[in-house]
């Protein structure tokens, strides 16, 4: 989608700080961090929402969370403990129209959130 902001950093148009990507993902670091570590993780696939997945969706969320768990391993989050998120919709704080999952860790997290 040309006017969605992920689409246009998992294409190249938008430069970000880049820390994986592969056929599937692009993972990158989020210009308003919330904790020492905290990555983006976005599908190259346009999917609008976490409430419109279909079960064809369901490798590539797999996929996308797998990713997470060994980018928490290489940002040395994983043996402390981390955080995955993903918003859906706006009152859960969901911003980008483009399913993503937050990476966070490097500090301790309260529950329950927010």
């Amino acid at each position: 989608m040309a006017s969605c902001i992920f689409c246009r950093i998992a294409s190249g148009e938008i430069a970000s700080d880049i820390v994986y990507k592969d056929d599937g993902v692009v993972a990158f670091r989020d210009l308003n961090p919330q904790a020492p570590s905290h990555v983006l993780l976005i599908p190259r696939k346009h999917m609008p929402s976490l409430g419109e997945l279909s079960a064809d969706d369901d490798a590539t969320i797999g996929h996308l969370v797998r990713i997470a768990s060994q980018l928490a391993e290489t940002e040395g989050i994983a043996a402390d403990g981390y955080r995955l998120v993903a918003n859906c919709g706006a009152n859960a704080g969901q911003s980008v129209d483009h399913v993503h999952f937050h990476l966070l860790g490097g500090r301790r997290f309260a529950w329950p959130p927010g």
